[in-house]
Protein backbone atom coordinates (compact mmCIF):
# COMPACT_ATOMS: atom_id res chain seq x y z
CA UNK A 1 0.00 0.00 0.00
CA UNK A 2 2.07 2.87 -1.29
CA UNK A 3 2.03 6.42 -0.01
CA UNK A 4 0.75 7.68 -3.37
CA UNK A 5 -2.49 5.73 -3.07
CA UNK A 6 -2.98 6.96 0.49
CA UNK A 7 -2.36 10.58 -0.59
CA UNK A 8 -4.83 10.25 -3.45
CA UNK A 9 -7.43 8.77 -1.13
CA UNK A 10 -6.86 11.57 1.38
CA UNK A 11 -7.27 14.21 -1.34
CA UNK A 12 -10.50 12.58 -2.53
CA UNK A 13 -11.72 12.49 1.04
CA UNK A 14 -10.84 16.17 1.58
CA UNK A 15 -12.82 17.20 -1.49
CA UNK A 16 -15.82 15.30 -0.13
CA UNK A 17 -15.46 16.83 3.32
CA UNK A 18 -15.21 20.35 1.90
CA UNK A 19 -18.67 19.75 0.48
CA UNK A 20 -19.89 18.61 3.89
CA UNK A 21 -20.07 14.95 2.99
CA UNK A 22 -17.71 12.01 2.67
CA UNK A 23 -18.56 9.65 -0.17
CA UNK A 24 -16.75 6.81 1.64
CA UNK A 25 -19.11 6.87 4.63
CA UNK A 26 -21.93 4.32 4.61
CA UNK A 27 -24.73 4.02 7.16
CA UNK A 28 -26.79 0.89 7.78
CA UNK A 29 -29.86 0.41 9.97
CA UNK A 30 -30.33 -3.30 10.69
CA UNK A 31 -33.92 -4.00 11.76
CA UNK A 32 -33.14 -7.27 13.53
CA UNK A 33 -35.34 -9.53 15.59
CA UNK A 34 -33.58 -8.89 18.90
CA UNK A 35 -32.50 -5.28 18.41
CA UNK A 36 -32.12 -2.34 16.02
CA UNK A 37 -28.47 -1.67 15.08
CA UNK A 38 -27.42 1.68 13.64
CA UNK A 39 -23.88 1.93 12.29
CA UNK A 40 -21.69 4.18 10.16
CA UNK A 41 -18.65 2.69 8.41
CA UNK A 42 -15.74 4.41 6.69
CA UNK A 43 -14.74 2.62 3.47
CA UNK A 44 -11.92 5.03 2.61
CA UNK A 45 -8.80 3.48 1.08
CA UNK A 46 -6.49 1.99 2.20
CA UNK A 47 -8.46 0.53 5.16
CA UNK A 48 -11.61 -0.39 3.24
CA UNK A 49 -11.12 -4.13 3.79
CA UNK A 50 -11.41 -3.94 7.58
CA UNK A 51 -14.67 -1.89 7.46
CA UNK A 52 -13.72 0.63 10.19
CA UNK A 53 -16.63 1.72 12.37
CA UNK A 54 -17.16 5.47 12.78
CA UNK A 55 -20.31 5.24 14.89
CA UNK A 56 -22.44 2.47 16.34
CA UNK A 57 -25.36 2.25 18.70
CA UNK A 58 -28.05 -0.29 19.41
CA UNK A 59 -31.71 0.39 20.12
CA UNK A 60 -32.94 -2.19 22.62
CA UNK A 61 -36.20 -3.17 20.94
CA UNK A 62 -37.01 -6.80 20.21
CA UNK A 63 -39.23 -6.84 17.15
CA UNK A 64 -39.81 -10.55 17.68
CA UNK A 65 -40.99 -10.23 21.29
CA UNK A 66 -43.14 -7.23 20.34
CA UNK A 67 -45.18 -9.54 18.08
CA UNK A 68 -45.83 -12.26 20.66
CA UNK A 69 -48.60 -12.06 23.25
CA UNK A 70 -46.85 -12.98 26.54
CA UNK A 71 -49.54 -15.20 28.06
CA UNK A 72 -50.78 -17.12 25.03
CA UNK A 73 -47.78 -16.98 22.71
CA UNK A 74 -50.14 -15.81 19.95
CA UNK A 75 -48.71 -13.68 17.10
CA UNK A 76 -49.94 -10.09 17.05
CA UNK A 77 -49.15 -7.10 14.80
CA UNK A 78 -46.24 -4.85 15.72
CA UNK A 79 -47.81 -2.44 18.25
CA UNK A 80 -48.07 1.19 17.18
CA UNK A 81 -45.98 2.45 20.10
CA UNK A 82 -43.13 0.13 18.98
CA UNK A 83 -43.41 1.42 15.41
CA UNK A 84 -43.27 5.00 16.72
CA UNK A 85 -40.17 4.26 18.83
CA UNK A 86 -38.35 2.65 15.90
CA UNK A 87 -39.24 5.45 13.49
CA UNK A 88 -38.07 8.04 16.02
CA UNK A 89 -34.80 6.14 16.54
CA UNK A 90 -34.13 6.07 12.79
CA UNK A 91 -34.88 9.80 12.45
CA UNK A 92 -32.42 10.53 15.28
CA UNK A 93 -29.84 8.36 13.52
CA UNK A 94 -30.39 10.33 10.31
CA UNK A 95 -29.43 13.47 12.23
CA UNK A 96 -26.20 11.76 13.35
CA UNK A 97 -25.52 10.79 9.73
CA UNK A 98 -25.86 14.43 8.64
CA UNK A 99 -23.55 15.59 11.43
CA UNK A 100 -20.88 13.03 10.51
CA UNK A 101 -21.21 13.65 6.76
CA UNK A 102 -22.87 10.52 5.38
CA UNK A 103 -24.37 11.16 1.91
CA UNK A 104 -28.12 10.58 1.88
CA UNK A 105 -27.79 7.97 -0.85
CA UNK A 106 -25.41 5.97 1.38
CA UNK A 107 -27.98 5.41 4.14
CA UNK A 108 -29.75 2.05 3.97
CA UNK A 109 -32.38 0.38 6.12
CA UNK A 110 -32.27 -3.43 6.02
CA UNK A 111 -35.06 -5.60 7.44
CA UNK A 112 -34.90 -9.31 8.22
CA UNK A 113 -37.17 -12.07 9.55
CA UNK A 114 -39.12 -10.17 12.20
CA UNK A 115 -40.13 -7.44 9.75
CA UNK A 116 -40.62 -9.74 6.78
CA UNK A 117 -43.11 -11.99 8.61
CA UNK A 118 -44.92 -9.33 10.61
CA UNK A 119 -48.71 -9.29 10.25
CA UNK A 120 -48.57 -5.55 9.60
CA UNK A 121 -45.24 -5.55 7.75
CA UNK A 122 -46.51 -3.23 4.98
CA UNK A 123 -47.82 -0.63 7.43
CA UNK A 124 -44.53 -0.76 9.39
CA UNK A 125 -42.40 -0.33 6.28
CA UNK A 126 -44.65 2.46 4.97
CA UNK A 127 -44.36 4.32 8.29
CA UNK A 128 -40.58 4.24 8.08
CA UNK A 129 -40.54 5.41 4.46
CA UNK A 130 -43.03 8.20 5.18
CA UNK A 131 -41.01 9.66 8.08
CA UNK A 132 -37.47 9.04 6.81
CA UNK A 133 -37.76 9.15 3.02
CA UNK A 134 -35.85 5.85 2.82
CA UNK A 135 -37.31 2.65 1.40
CA UNK A 136 -36.76 -0.37 3.62
CA UNK A 137 -34.93 -3.28 1.96
CA UNK A 138 -36.75 -6.36 3.28
CA UNK A 139 -34.46 -9.31 2.61
CA UNK A 140 -36.08 -12.53 1.33
CA UNK A 141 -35.32 -15.41 3.69
CA UNK A 142 -32.84 -16.99 1.23
CA UNK A 143 -31.02 -13.68 0.78
CA UNK A 144 -30.81 -13.09 4.54
CA UNK A 145 -28.56 -16.11 4.92
CA UNK A 146 -26.45 -15.07 1.94
CA UNK A 147 -25.81 -11.65 3.48
CA UNK A 148 -24.92 -13.37 6.75
CA UNK A 149 -22.46 -15.60 4.89
CA UNK A 150 -20.81 -12.55 3.30
CA UNK A 151 -20.52 -11.10 6.79
CA UNK A 152 -18.77 -14.27 7.88
CA UNK A 153 -16.42 -14.03 4.87
CA UNK A 154 -15.49 -10.51 6.00
CA UNK A 155 -14.53 -11.87 9.42
CA UNK A 156 -11.62 -14.07 8.28
CA UNK A 157 -9.02 -14.12 5.50
CA UNK A 158 -9.85 -17.75 4.75
CA UNK A 159 -13.12 -19.59 5.33
CA UNK A 160 -14.05 -23.15 4.47
CA UNK A 161 -17.02 -24.87 6.09
CA UNK A 162 -20.69 -24.46 6.95
CA UNK A 163 -22.03 -20.96 7.66
CA UNK A 164 -24.87 -20.55 10.15
CA UNK A 165 -26.56 -17.30 11.15
CA UNK A 166 -28.75 -17.42 14.27
CA UNK A 167 -30.95 -14.37 14.67
CA UNK A 168 -33.94 -13.89 16.91
CA UNK A 169 -36.62 -15.13 14.53
CA UNK A 170 -34.78 -17.49 12.20
CA UNK A 171 -31.61 -19.43 11.49
CA UNK A 172 -29.93 -19.69 8.07
CA UNK A 173 -27.56 -22.37 6.82
CA UNK A 174 -25.32 -22.58 3.78
CA UNK A 175 -21.78 -23.65 2.91
CA UNK A 176 -19.03 -21.18 2.18
CA UNK A 177 -15.45 -21.01 0.94
CA UNK A 178 -13.50 -17.76 0.84
CA UNK A 179 -9.88 -17.55 -0.29
CA UNK A 180 -8.00 -14.49 -1.57
CA UNK A 181 -11.22 -12.51 -1.82
CA UNK A 182 -13.03 -15.14 -3.91
CA UNK A 183 -16.20 -16.08 -2.05
CA UNK A 184 -18.30 -19.07 -3.05
CA UNK A 185 -21.43 -20.49 -1.49
CA UNK A 186 -24.36 -22.67 -2.46
CA UNK A 187 -26.05 -21.70 -5.72
CA UNK A 188 -29.30 -22.22 -3.82
CA UNK A 189 -28.45 -19.38 -1.46
CA UNK A 190 -29.21 -20.40 2.09
CA UNK A 191 -31.86 -22.49 3.79
CA UNK A 192 -33.91 -20.62 6.37
CA UNK A 193 -35.46 -22.25 9.45
CA UNK A 194 -37.91 -20.68 11.92
CA UNK A 195 -35.51 -21.56 14.74
CA UNK A 196 -34.14 -18.17 15.79
CA UNK A 197 -33.11 -17.86 19.43
CA UNK A 198 -36.24 -15.96 20.45
CA UNK A 199 -38.55 -18.01 18.23
CA UNK A 200 -37.14 -21.29 19.51
CA UNK A 201 -37.47 -20.13 23.11
CA UNK A 202 -41.14 -19.38 22.47
CA UNK A 203 -41.67 -22.71 20.65
CA UNK A 204 -40.16 -24.76 23.47
CA UNK A 205 -42.31 -22.87 25.98
CA UNK A 206 -45.41 -23.61 23.87
CA UNK A 207 -44.56 -27.32 23.86
CA UNK A 208 -44.79 -27.37 27.65
CA UNK A 209 -47.92 -25.27 27.96
CA UNK A 210 -50.93 -27.17 29.36
CA UNK A 211 -49.05 -30.52 29.40
CA UNK A 212 -47.77 -32.75 32.15
CA UNK A 213 -44.05 -33.51 32.31
CA UNK A 214 -44.24 -36.76 30.32
CA UNK A 215 -46.38 -35.27 27.57
CA UNK A 216 -44.13 -32.22 27.33
CA UNK A 217 -41.05 -34.42 27.03
CA UNK A 218 -42.60 -36.44 24.21
CA UNK A 219 -43.63 -33.27 22.37
CA UNK A 220 -40.11 -31.91 22.79
CA UNK A 221 -38.57 -35.10 21.39
CA UNK A 222 -40.92 -35.08 18.39
CA UNK A 223 -39.88 -31.52 17.70
CA UNK A 224 -36.20 -32.45 17.98
CA UNK A 225 -36.67 -35.20 15.38
CA UNK A 226 -38.50 -32.76 13.11
CA UNK A 227 -35.64 -30.24 13.39
CA UNK A 228 -32.99 -32.89 12.74
CA UNK A 229 -34.83 -34.11 9.63
CA UNK A 230 -35.02 -30.56 8.30
CA UNK A 231 -31.30 -30.00 8.92
CA UNK A 232 -30.41 -33.21 7.04
CA UNK A 233 -32.71 -32.29 4.17
CA UNK A 234 -31.18 -28.81 4.01
CA UNK A 235 -27.66 -30.26 3.91
CA UNK A 236 -28.63 -32.38 0.92
CA UNK A 237 -30.35 -29.44 -0.79
CA UNK A 238 -27.32 -27.17 -0.46
CA UNK A 239 -25.12 -29.47 -2.58
CA UNK A 240 -22.08 -29.18 -0.33
CA UNK A 241 -18.93 -29.60 -2.48
CA UNK A 242 -17.29 -33.01 -2.30
CA UNK A 243 -14.04 -31.34 -1.27
CA UNK A 244 -15.65 -30.05 1.94
CA UNK A 245 -17.39 -33.36 2.57
CA UNK A 246 -14.14 -35.27 2.13
CA UNK A 247 -12.33 -33.01 4.59
CA UNK A 248 -15.14 -33.39 7.11
CA UNK A 249 -14.95 -37.16 6.72
CA UNK A 250 -11.19 -37.15 7.31
CA UNK A 251 -11.07 -34.52 10.08
CA UNK A 252 -14.04 -35.62 12.15
CA UNK A 253 -16.62 -33.04 11.19
CA UNK A 254 -17.34 -29.70 9.54
CA UNK A 255 -15.89 -26.39 10.73
CA UNK A 256 -18.81 -24.12 11.61
CA UNK A 257 -18.66 -20.37 11.01
CA UNK A 258 -21.25 -18.76 13.23
CA UNK A 259 -22.82 -15.32 13.17
CA UNK A 260 -25.91 -13.70 14.61
CA UNK A 261 -26.68 -12.67 18.15
CA UNK A 262 -27.83 -16.12 19.24
CA UNK A 263 -24.52 -17.76 18.41
CA UNK A 264 -22.45 -14.81 19.63
CA UNK A 265 -24.15 -15.17 23.01
CA UNK A 266 -23.09 -18.84 23.02
CA UNK A 267 -19.55 -17.75 22.17
CA UNK A 268 -19.45 -15.22 25.01
CA UNK A 269 -20.55 -17.98 27.41
CA UNK A 270 -17.60 -20.07 26.24
CA UNK A 271 -15.27 -17.09 26.67
CA UNK A 272 -16.65 -16.52 30.16
CA UNK A 273 -16.04 -20.15 31.04
CA UNK A 274 -12.44 -20.03 29.78
CA UNK A 275 -11.76 -16.77 31.61
CA UNK A 276 -13.19 -17.83 34.98
CA UNK A 277 -12.46 -21.53 35.25
CA UNK A 278 -8.69 -21.22 34.92
CA UNK A 279 -8.46 -17.51 33.99
CA UNK A 280 -6.26 -18.43 31.06
CA UNK A 281 -7.97 -17.05 27.95
CA UNK A 282 -6.42 -13.65 27.19
CA UNK A 283 -8.66 -12.10 24.48
CA UNK A 284 -12.26 -10.93 24.96
CA UNK A 285 -13.09 -10.17 21.31
CA UNK A 286 -15.79 -12.48 19.92
CA UNK A 287 -14.75 -12.15 16.27
CA UNK A 288 -12.05 -14.70 15.55
CA UNK A 289 -12.68 -16.73 18.71
CA UNK A 290 -12.67 -20.48 18.03
CA UNK A 291 -13.87 -23.36 20.17
CA UNK A 292 -13.17 -27.07 19.71
CA UNK A 293 -16.00 -29.57 19.35
CA UNK A 294 -15.80 -30.68 23.00
CA UNK A 295 -16.34 -27.18 24.37
CA UNK A 296 -18.88 -26.05 21.79
CA UNK A 297 -21.12 -29.07 22.39
CA UNK A 298 -20.87 -28.99 26.21
CA UNK A 299 -24.41 -27.69 26.49
CA UNK A 300 -25.05 -28.78 30.07
CA UNK A 301 -22.09 -26.84 31.40
CA UNK A 302 -23.04 -23.69 29.49
CA UNK A 303 -26.66 -23.91 30.62
CA UNK A 304 -25.45 -24.15 34.22
CA UNK A 305 -23.21 -21.12 33.74
CA UNK A 306 -26.10 -19.10 32.29
CA UNK A 307 -28.32 -20.15 35.19
CA UNK A 308 -25.96 -19.54 38.08
CA UNK A 309 -23.37 -16.91 37.11
CA UNK A 310 -24.01 -13.52 38.68
CA UNK A 311 -22.89 -11.47 35.69
CA UNK A 312 -21.62 -12.63 32.29
CA UNK A 313 -19.65 -10.32 30.02
CA UNK A 314 -21.71 -9.34 26.94
CA UNK A 315 -24.60 -11.68 27.81
CA UNK A 316 -27.81 -9.79 28.60
CA UNK A 317 -30.68 -11.17 30.64
CA UNK A 318 -32.59 -11.70 27.39
CA UNK A 319 -29.73 -13.77 25.94
CA UNK A 320 -29.42 -15.66 29.21
CA UNK A 321 -33.07 -16.74 28.98
CA UNK A 322 -32.46 -17.98 25.42
CA UNK A 323 -29.50 -20.21 26.37
CA UNK A 324 -31.57 -23.41 26.92
CA UNK A 325 -33.12 -23.06 23.45
CA UNK A 326 -29.70 -22.40 21.83
CA UNK A 327 -28.40 -25.48 23.68
CA UNK A 328 -31.31 -27.47 22.22
CA UNK A 329 -30.36 -26.22 18.76
CA UNK A 330 -26.65 -27.01 19.21
CA UNK A 331 -27.43 -30.55 20.38
CA UNK A 332 -29.73 -31.15 17.44
CA UNK A 333 -27.18 -29.78 14.96
CA UNK A 334 -24.43 -31.97 16.40
CA UNK A 335 -26.60 -35.07 16.04
CA UNK A 336 -27.94 -34.35 12.57
CA UNK A 337 -25.04 -32.94 10.53
CA UNK A 338 -23.22 -35.65 8.53
CA UNK A 339 -19.81 -36.33 10.14
CA UNK A 340 -20.66 -33.92 12.96
CA UNK A 341 -18.93 -30.72 14.04
CA UNK A 342 -15.17 -30.32 14.08
CA UNK A 343 -14.91 -26.85 15.61
CA UNK A 344 -16.77 -23.56 15.82
CA UNK A 345 -15.52 -20.14 14.72
CA UNK A 346 -17.44 -17.11 15.97
CA UNK A 347 -17.89 -14.06 13.75
CA UNK A 348 -18.89 -10.47 14.38
CA UNK A 349 -19.92 -10.10 10.76
CA UNK A 350 -23.64 -9.48 10.30
CA UNK A 351 -25.90 -7.49 8.00
CA UNK A 352 -23.66 -4.39 8.05
CA UNK A 353 -20.47 -6.27 7.26
CA UNK A 354 -22.17 -8.61 4.78
CA UNK A 355 -23.79 -5.84 2.72
CA UNK A 356 -20.62 -3.76 2.56
CA UNK A 357 -18.15 -6.61 2.02
CA UNK A 358 -20.17 -8.08 -0.84
CA UNK A 359 -20.02 -4.78 -2.73
CA UNK A 360 -16.23 -4.42 -2.44
CA UNK A 361 -14.16 -5.28 -5.52
CA UNK A 362 -12.30 -8.62 -5.25
CA UNK A 363 -8.94 -6.84 -5.22
CA UNK A 364 -9.97 -5.20 -1.93
CA UNK A 365 -11.60 -8.30 -0.44
CA UNK A 366 -8.43 -10.34 -0.97
CA UNK A 367 -6.36 -8.05 1.24
CA UNK A 368 -5.26 -9.44 4.60
CA UNK A 369 -6.95 -7.59 7.51
CA UNK A 370 -3.88 -7.62 9.75
CA UNK A 371 -1.68 -6.27 6.99
CA UNK A 372 -4.24 -3.59 6.11
CA UNK A 373 -4.66 -2.46 9.72
CA UNK A 374 -0.93 -2.18 10.42
CA UNK A 375 -0.23 -0.34 7.15
CA UNK A 376 -1.39 2.85 8.89
CA UNK A 377 1.70 2.66 11.12
CA UNK A 378 4.21 1.43 8.55
CA UNK A 379 7.65 3.06 8.34
CA UNK A 380 8.90 4.28 4.97
CA UNK A 381 10.81 1.04 4.30
CA UNK A 382 8.19 -1.43 5.57
CA UNK A 383 8.39 -3.63 2.47
CA UNK A 384 12.21 -3.87 2.41
CA UNK A 385 12.14 -4.64 6.13
CA UNK A 386 9.64 -7.43 5.50
CA UNK A 387 11.97 -8.77 2.79
CA UNK A 388 14.83 -8.89 5.30
CA UNK A 389 12.65 -10.73 7.82
CA UNK A 390 11.64 -13.25 5.16
CA UNK A 391 15.29 -13.76 4.22
CA UNK A 392 15.94 -14.77 7.84
CA UNK A 393 13.53 -17.70 7.41
CA UNK A 394 14.83 -20.92 5.83
CA UNK A 395 13.11 -22.20 2.72
CA UNK A 396 10.66 -25.01 3.48
CA UNK A 397 11.85 -28.43 2.38
CA UNK A 398 10.21 -31.83 2.06
CA UNK A 399 11.16 -32.69 5.64
CA UNK A 400 11.41 -29.36 7.43
CA UNK A 401 9.43 -26.16 7.51
CA UNK A 402 7.99 -23.52 9.81
CA UNK A 403 4.27 -23.28 10.67
CA UNK A 404 1.96 -22.14 7.88
CA UNK A 405 0.59 -19.49 10.25
CA UNK A 406 3.92 -17.65 9.87
CA UNK A 407 2.67 -16.25 6.57
CA UNK A 408 3.79 -13.49 4.22
CA UNK A 409 0.92 -11.34 5.50
CA UNK A 410 1.98 -11.81 9.13
CA UNK A 411 5.59 -10.91 8.30
CA UNK A 412 4.48 -7.75 6.48
CA UNK A 413 2.19 -6.80 9.38
CA UNK A 414 5.13 -7.26 11.77
CA UNK A 415 7.32 -5.03 9.60
CA UNK A 416 4.52 -2.44 9.42
CA UNK A 417 4.16 -2.26 13.21
CA UNK A 418 7.86 -2.67 14.02
CA UNK A 419 8.41 0.93 15.12
CA UNK A 420 5.02 1.98 16.49
CA UNK A 421 6.00 1.62 20.17
CA UNK A 422 9.62 2.66 19.66
CA UNK A 423 9.14 6.18 21.04
CA UNK A 424 7.87 4.83 24.35
CA UNK A 425 10.18 4.36 27.31
CA UNK A 426 11.77 0.95 27.77
CA UNK A 427 9.63 0.24 30.81
CA UNK A 428 6.37 0.31 28.82
CA UNK A 429 7.20 -0.37 25.14
CA UNK A 430 7.31 -4.15 25.53
CA UNK A 431 4.05 -4.24 27.50
CA UNK A 432 2.26 -1.88 25.11
CA UNK A 433 3.33 -4.05 22.18
CA UNK A 434 2.04 -7.16 23.94
CA UNK A 435 -1.40 -5.60 24.47
CA UNK A 436 -1.57 -4.01 21.01
CA UNK A 437 -3.72 -6.66 19.33
CA UNK A 438 -6.15 -7.37 22.17
CA UNK A 439 -6.79 -3.99 23.84
CA UNK A 440 -4.42 -1.65 22.00
CA UNK A 441 -4.18 -0.06 18.57
CA UNK A 442 -5.34 -3.16 16.66
CA UNK A 443 -8.04 -4.36 19.06
CA UNK A 444 -10.97 -3.07 17.01
CA UNK A 445 -9.67 -4.38 13.67
CA UNK A 446 -12.29 -6.55 12.01
CA UNK A 447 -11.35 -9.91 10.51
CA UNK A 448 -8.42 -11.17 12.61
CA UNK A 449 -8.47 -14.66 14.20
CA UNK A 450 -7.28 -14.80 17.79
CA UNK A 451 -4.28 -16.93 16.86
CA UNK A 452 -3.06 -14.21 14.48
CA UNK A 453 -3.53 -11.59 17.21
CA UNK A 454 -1.40 -13.72 19.54
CA UNK A 455 1.33 -14.28 16.94
CA UNK A 456 1.79 -10.59 16.16
CA UNK A 457 1.59 -9.48 19.80
CA UNK A 458 4.29 -11.95 20.86
CA UNK A 459 6.57 -11.01 17.94
CA UNK A 460 6.26 -7.30 18.73
CA UNK A 461 6.91 -7.88 22.41
CA UNK A 462 10.10 -9.81 21.63
CA UNK A 463 11.19 -7.00 19.28
CA UNK A 464 11.49 -4.76 22.36
CA UNK A 465 13.72 -7.25 24.16
CA UNK A 466 11.08 -9.47 25.73
CA UNK A 467 11.36 -7.97 29.21
CA UNK A 468 8.05 -7.55 31.05
CA UNK A 469 6.94 -6.44 34.51
CA UNK A 470 5.46 -9.26 36.63
CA UNK A 471 1.85 -8.16 36.10
CA UNK A 472 2.12 -8.70 32.34
CA UNK A 473 3.77 -12.11 32.40
CA UNK A 474 0.42 -13.87 32.74
CA UNK A 475 -0.87 -12.25 29.55
CA UNK A 476 2.20 -13.41 27.64
CA UNK A 477 1.80 -16.95 28.98
CA UNK A 478 -1.88 -17.02 28.09
CA UNK A 479 -1.31 -15.66 24.58
CA UNK A 480 1.27 -18.41 24.09
CA UNK A 481 -1.41 -20.89 25.22
CA UNK A 482 -3.48 -20.07 22.12
CA UNK A 483 -0.59 -21.22 19.91
CA UNK A 484 1.44 -24.38 19.45
CA UNK A 485 4.91 -24.54 21.07
CA UNK A 486 6.40 -24.46 17.56
CA UNK A 487 4.56 -21.23 16.70
CA UNK A 488 5.66 -19.65 19.97
CA UNK A 489 9.32 -20.47 19.25
CA UNK A 490 9.15 -18.83 15.83
CA UNK A 491 7.62 -15.67 17.34
CA UNK A 492 10.66 -15.44 19.60
CA UNK A 493 13.08 -15.99 16.73
CA UNK A 494 11.43 -13.46 14.39
CA UNK A 495 10.92 -10.99 17.21
CA UNK A 496 14.65 -11.02 17.94
CA UNK A 497 15.45 -10.64 14.23
CA UNK A 498 13.12 -7.61 14.26
CA UNK A 499 15.03 -6.23 17.26
CA UNK A 500 18.34 -6.48 15.38
CA UNK A 501 16.83 -4.81 12.29
CA UNK A 502 15.42 -1.96 14.38
CA UNK A 503 18.88 -1.26 15.75
CA UNK A 504 20.45 -1.33 12.31
CA UNK A 505 17.76 0.91 10.85
CA UNK A 506 16.57 3.02 13.81
CA UNK A 507 14.30 5.25 11.68
CA UNK A 508 12.73 2.43 9.65
CA UNK A 509 14.26 3.84 6.48
CA UNK A 510 16.53 1.76 4.24
CA UNK A 511 18.48 3.00 1.24
CA UNK A 512 17.79 0.01 -1.00
CA UNK A 513 20.48 1.04 -3.46
CA UNK A 514 23.07 0.50 -0.72
CA UNK A 515 21.86 -2.36 1.47
CA UNK A 516 23.53 -2.47 4.86
CA UNK A 517 22.90 -6.18 5.46
CA UNK A 518 21.67 -9.24 3.60
CA UNK A 519 20.52 -12.17 5.77
CA UNK A 520 20.17 -15.75 4.54
CA UNK A 521 18.98 -18.79 6.45
CA UNK A 522 19.29 -22.53 5.85
CA UNK A 523 18.41 -25.72 7.65
CA UNK A 524 21.57 -27.24 9.06
CA UNK A 525 22.33 -30.76 10.26
CA UNK A 526 24.46 -31.43 13.29
CA UNK A 527 24.36 -28.13 15.16
CA UNK A 528 25.14 -27.99 18.84
CA UNK A 529 27.75 -29.59 21.04
CA UNK A 530 26.36 -33.06 20.53
CA UNK A 531 26.48 -32.63 16.78
CA UNK A 532 23.21 -34.49 16.49
CA UNK A 533 20.54 -31.82 16.56
CA UNK A 534 19.19 -30.30 13.36
CA UNK A 535 19.06 -26.55 13.47
CA UNK A 536 19.05 -23.23 11.71
CA UNK A 537 22.08 -21.53 10.21
CA UNK A 538 21.62 -17.77 9.82
CA UNK A 539 24.25 -15.76 7.98
CA UNK A 540 24.15 -11.96 7.98
CA UNK A 541 26.34 -10.43 5.29
CA UNK A 542 27.36 -6.79 5.69
CA UNK A 543 29.07 -4.38 3.37
CA UNK A 544 32.83 -4.17 3.94
CA UNK A 545 33.75 -0.55 4.50
CA UNK A 546 37.24 0.94 4.32
CA UNK A 547 36.25 3.37 7.03
CA UNK A 548 33.72 2.29 9.64
CA UNK A 549 33.61 4.66 12.61
CA UNK A 550 30.52 2.86 13.98
CA UNK A 551 32.25 -0.54 14.04
CA UNK A 552 29.15 -2.05 12.47
CA UNK A 553 30.43 -5.63 12.34
CA UNK A 554 31.38 -5.62 16.01
CA UNK A 555 28.08 -4.07 17.06
CA UNK A 556 26.12 -6.51 14.92
CA UNK A 557 27.96 -9.51 16.35
CA UNK A 558 26.91 -8.38 19.81
CA UNK A 559 23.27 -7.91 18.77
CA UNK A 560 22.89 -11.25 16.98
CA UNK A 561 23.69 -13.07 20.20
CA UNK A 562 20.11 -12.34 21.14
CA UNK A 563 18.95 -14.35 18.12
CA UNK A 564 21.34 -17.18 18.87
CA UNK A 565 20.12 -17.42 22.48
CA UNK A 566 16.61 -18.28 21.25
CA UNK A 567 18.07 -21.60 20.06
CA UNK A 568 19.61 -22.57 23.42
CA UNK A 569 17.85 -25.55 25.00
CA UNK A 570 17.12 -23.67 28.22
CA UNK A 571 15.12 -21.16 26.14
CA UNK A 572 13.04 -23.73 24.27
CA UNK A 573 9.28 -23.63 24.69
CA UNK A 574 8.57 -25.91 27.62
CA UNK A 575 12.18 -25.99 28.85
CA UNK A 576 15.13 -28.16 27.83
CA UNK A 577 12.88 -31.02 26.75
CA UNK A 578 10.37 -28.75 25.00
CA UNK A 579 10.19 -27.48 21.42
CA UNK A 580 13.02 -25.52 19.86
CA UNK A 581 15.72 -25.36 17.20
CA UNK A 582 19.41 -24.80 17.60
CA UNK A 583 20.46 -21.53 15.97
CA UNK A 584 23.88 -20.51 14.73
CA UNK A 585 24.40 -16.95 13.56
CA UNK A 586 27.42 -15.75 11.61
CA UNK A 587 28.23 -12.18 10.59
CA UNK A 588 30.41 -11.94 7.48
CA UNK A 589 31.80 -9.01 5.54
CA UNK A 590 31.57 -8.88 1.76
CA UNK A 591 32.91 -6.38 -0.74
CA UNK A 592 29.56 -5.89 -2.41
CA UNK A 593 26.00 -6.78 -1.44
CA UNK A 594 24.44 -5.45 -4.63
CA UNK A 595 23.82 -8.15 -7.27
Amino acid sequence: MGGGNQTSAMNDKKISLDQGQNVYLHAVVDLGSNGIRCSISDLSPPTTRIIPTVHFHRVDISLYEAQVEPDSGRRIPIPQHIIDRIVSAIVRFQIICVEIGVPTQNVRIIATEATRTAINASAFIDAIRHKTGISVEALPKEEEGVIGAWGIASSFSDVEGLALDLGGGSMQMTWITSHAGNVHMSSRGSISFPYGAAALTQKLADLKRDKNKEEAQKARERFRVEMADKFRAAFDTLDVPEQLVQKAREQGGFPLYLSGGGFRGWGYLLLYLHQTKDRSYPISIINGFSAPKKDFEDTETLKEVARTAHEIFRVSDRRRKQVPSVAFLVNTLAQSLPYGIKEAHFCQGGVREGMLFREMPPIVRQQDPLEVATALYAPSSAQPLAALLLAALPRPSASRSFPSSISLHLIQAFANALYYHATMSKEISSSAALYSTSTGILASTHGIPHAHRALLALMLQERYGGELPPRDMDLKTHLQGILTPEEVWWTRYLGKVGLVLSRLYPTGSIDTSKPRIVPSAHWKNGLGKEGKKDGLDLTIAIQRLSYDPSHLKQELENDVQKIQKVGKRKNWIGGRNGWGIKVRVAVVEEDSLIP
